[in-house]
This record gives structure tokens, C-alpha cells and sequence, in this order.
């Protein structure tokens, strides 16, 4: 099993002015650790999950990943997720593909149907009901496939998005892999086994996750898809870790080894992320040798 690092917490000792030097500190962290994946949030306003008020300090996503691919050289990049909301289609394909190029084919494309009504509303950004947010979302994983393929610079069509062109230049080093977040069984995890590479789910409980793969399991079956080919990963969640709980930690990831589980998130938080990641890094080995 590999471990990631998911950046939620902003609040950075010494203020705006550490934020830089200590986020360069955090790529350093995550790759000396042996971690393989680092994550930022795809949000303008702070989310009332991690326990901190909306008025608290956060990062657009992909500038801090731009600013990452420049300061790491082999831990993948991503954001958990992209809301689908947030962007159009055809200018999200060539950021991801930009941050692929400059990362050297490091990025990850997570996406998700979108949830935070309040930061829409807040800043004018349209909020369409679930079920329309859900067809753009198909739509955009189309989008992004026909972008990221050199032989496919014509045009697209679907309801909600018309493009005249395709054209993304230059291409993705790597067609990034495309993580789609979230348990939903009837549209999510649909999606999922028809789109996805990786799936991300909460780590609640080992009995609640086997449910999700199975549900994930019997779609893939109904598109013809190997189920082994979608790299699972959860966010440890029920209890959250720290560095002084690391010995927990791993004991109870073990359930989730033998669930199949590849990889599994971790959220540092305090105003020193980079440390919190260097205390981590004791875990690595060990959640090796679960498989």
C-alpha cells in the first residue's frame, strides 16, 4: 500500500508570506518521505470538514501545483478534486495538459461533480442542479480524452458543451490519469467504471469501502471493464491520523490491504505541514509491506 499527502489546511505558521517557502518545503517532505502522491484541494473558500471556518486561507489549485511541479520531480500531482463546475471543459484540458508538460508527466486529473453551493454563489459561479452537474461531468471526461489525443482535434458536440475544436498543443507528456472521487452508486461509481483510472473514496470503515468496490465492481461488469484496472485509494478518515498515532495508523489500514485498497491519503494539519509530513514518513515501509 502507498501513502499520499492531501493539503487541506492553509493556515501556515508565519502568514502569507511563509506560504511559498513552506509549500516548497512540503514538495521536499512529500518526495524524501517515499510518499507517491500530493494534493491540493480544488476550492476558493475553506471547507467546513476540516474543522476551520470558511474565512480561513486557501490556495487556487492548479496555480499551487504549478508552483509544486517546479519545486518536486517525481511524486504525482492532482487535486482532490476538480469541482466540474469551476472551469470549462476545453480550458481545464489545457491546464491539466500544461501542468502535465511542465510536471514532466506528473499530473493526475481528479474531478468530481462539484458540492460547495455557498463558494458558487458567493462568487457567480453558476450551480446547476445535481442531475445537470453530473451530465457535464460525463461530458467533460469526453472532452478531456478527445483534447488529449493528438488525432482527435476535431470538433464536440454533447448538450451542455460545444467545442468547434479540440486542438490542445503541446499534448500531455502522459494522458494523465483520470481520478473520479466520491461513492455515489448509482452516478458516481457508473462514471467511474466507464471513465476512471483510479477511484478515491472515504475511508469510514473497511465494511463500507468492500461495499463501494463491489457496487464499483458490478458497473464495471455491465461496460465490459476489468475491475483490476482501476487503482483504488481512500482518505483516511475514521480516525484521522497523525505522526503520534502512527502505530494505529498503519494497524488499521491492514483491513484495507486485503480489500485491495493501493493507496491511502493523508491530511497534515497545523500551520507546519512540511514537519507533520517528516514525522509521517515513518509509515511508508510499513504500509509497503501490507501490499
Amino acid at each position: 500500500m502507498d501513502l499520499g499527502f492531501h493539503i487541506a489546511d492553509f493556515e501556515i505558521d508565519g502568514g502569507t508570506a511563509a506560504f511559498a517557502g513552506e509549500l516548497a518545503r512540503v514538495g521536499v517532505a512529500a518526495e524524501a518521505s517515499g510518499a507517491t502522491w500530493l494534493s491540493f484541494m480544488d476550492h476558493y473558500f475553506q471547507i467546513e470538514l476540516t474543522g476551520l471556518p470558511a474565512e480561513s486561507a486557501m490556495l487556487e489549485g492548479y496555480t499551487t501545483l504549478g508552483y509544486l511541479a517546479a519545486h518536486t520531480s517525481t511524486i504525482d500531482l492532482g487535486l482532490l478534486v476538480t469541482g466540474v463546475s469551476y472551469r470549462h471543459p476545453g480550458l481545464l484540458a489545457k491546464i491539466v495538459a500544461t501542468l502535465d508538460v511542465l510536471s514532466g508527466g506528473r499530473a493526475i486529473f481528479g474531478i468530481g461533480a462539484a458540492w460547495f453551493e455557498r463558494e458558487h454563489r458567493a462568487l457567480g459561479v453558476p450551480f446547476p442542479p445535481v442531475a445537470e452537474r453530473f451530465e457535464r461531468l460525463e461530458e467533460t471526461l469526453r472532452i478531456c480524452a478527445q483534447m488529449w489525443d493528438p488525432q482527435r482535434d476535431g470538433p464536440f458536440r454533447g448538450k451542455h458543451y460545444q467545442l468547434a475544436e479540440t486542438l490542445c498543443s503541446p499534448p500531455p507528456i502522459h494522458r494523465p490519469k483520470v481520478l473520479i472521487a466520491g461513492g455515489g452508486e448509482r452516478k458516481t461509481l457508473r462514471l467511474l467504471a466507464r471513465y476512471g483510472d483510479a477511484c478515491n473514496l472515504v475511508g469510514s470503515s473497511p465494511e463500507d469501502v468492500r461495499h463501494k468496490l463491489d457496487v464499483l465492481r458490478r458497473h464495471c461488469d455491465e461496460v465490459g471493464r476489468d475491475f483490476r484496472e482501476i487503482r483504488t485509494t481512500i482518505v483516511a478518515a475514521n480516525p484521522r491520523p497523525t505522526p503520534d498515532t502512527c502505530d494505529e495508523f498503519v494497524r488499521g489500514m491492514v483491513d484495507y490491504a486485503a480489500l485491495g485498497v493501493h493507496e491511502v491519503l493523508v491530511i497534515p494539519m497545523g500551520g507546519a505541514p512540511a514537519a507533520w509530513i517528516d514525522g509521517m514518513a515513518q509509515a511508508v515501509p510499513r504500509l509497503a509491506e501490507l501490499g
